[in-house]
């Protein structure tokens, strides 16, 4: 590709053989009318089926299609960092494979880009085809967020957003291994703004974020923006204590005063078990904590790219390539 690159849509993928044709036309039909350089960023983060070959196949008759491709499977927000990492344009969108996010919104979204905003996310109004328990989680879940966190977090929002490419290049610095994109664009600051849409149901296939990684993705972003769950902790340790000692004080005052004697151990055996489970579940918070000290501690590279498709510069020792157009004359140029 000739010349500097304007527009860079970053696409992560795991297991998508069934929609990424799909993907890969919308995507083009979308981006036509905007008459501006662009290219598509598939990222393959250890897909088991035939995700791989069928971008590769595309990439080959379409140079603007570009994939990197995982050494093993490393998560869905890793694979939107590496991306990030790798995307040349002046503006980059993040986008899901599923085409539950309408990559039709893009020309919208780079409308407003051009109003002077350097963050647009898309903010659901309507989510079809997902279980009134997966509305009800996620509801909660955005809400305890913001209530827990000192930074503001938008409810009911997504990854599908696009970001001018200072915001990317801040991203690009923060190496932390327990990732929530949303919650650390939020945390960047920079000009933002809503694009609110419709959530479609999915196009083809399963999701992807089953409920096991929708728990582990909410601590990694509770824990990731927020010291409150120790807070808590030592909260509820000087409840717990203070309990304890006006139970104990209560005893004595029984046995040295009057008659009364607490009959059975019925009533021992469950505050104990009340005060040991309270207890291991603080210990659980605190081995969360200490989890992700541990993890950051080793300094591992966040993801191993084991094949590029397409992608012209060379190989990088850094843990991320630099963003090469950001220096460029004409991409530093206000906007049109």
């Amino acid at each position: 590709m000739n010349g500097p690159v304007f527009l860079s849509v970053v696409i992560p993928m795991y297991n998508e053989e069934e929609v990424i044709e799909t993907t890969f036309r919308r995507l083009t039909e979308a981006l036509a009318p905007i008459g501006e350089t662009y290219e598509l960023v598939f990222v393959n983060d250890g897909s088991r089926d035939n995700t791989a070959k069928l971008v590769r196949r595309i990439g080959e008759g379409d140079k603007r299609v570009k994939m990197l491709d995982f050494s093993r499977n490393f998560g869905h927000q890793i694979a939107v960092t590496a991306g990030m990492d790798y995307a040349s344009g002046r503006v980059v969108v993040l986008i899901d494979a599923d085409l539950q996010d309408p990559p039709e919104l893009i020309p919208e979204m780079i409308a407003k880009w051009r109003e002077g905003y350097d963050v647009i996310y898309g903010q659901r109004v309507v989510r079809k085809g997902e279980s009134l328990f997966k509305k009800l989680t996620a509801a909660v879940f955005y809400r305890l967020l913001r209530s827990m966190t000192s930074v503001s977090i938008p409810v009911d929002t997504g990854d599908f957003r696009l970001m001018d490419r200072k915001v990317c290049d801040a991203l690009s610095s923060m190496r932390e291994q327990s990732r929530f994109i949303r919650g650390m664009v939020s945390w960047a600051g920079f000009r933002q703004t809503a694009l609110e849409y419709v959530r479609e149901e999915r196009f083809a296939g399963e999701t992807k974020y089953p409920l096991r990684k929708m728990v582990r993705l909410s601590l990694d972003a509770i824990t990731s923006f927020s010291t409150k769950p120790l807070k808590i902790a030592g909260i509820l340790g000087f409840v717990m204590s203070a309990v304890g000692f006006i139970y104990l004080l209560v005893v004595i005052y029984q046995r040295l005063f009057t008659d009364t004697t607490l009959q059975g151990w019925t009533s021992m055996i469950v505050i104990s078990l009340l005060f040991h489970g309270i207890t291991l579940s603080l210990l659980g918070i605190l081995g969360e904590y200490i989890g992700r000290t541990y993890e950051e501690a080793k300094r591992r590279p966040l993801y191993l790219v084991a094949d590029k498709l397409n992608f012209e510069q060379p190989s990088h020792a850094e843990p991320f390539p630099p963003s090469s157009p950001s220096g460029d004359p004409e991409l530093a140029a206000s906007r049109r």
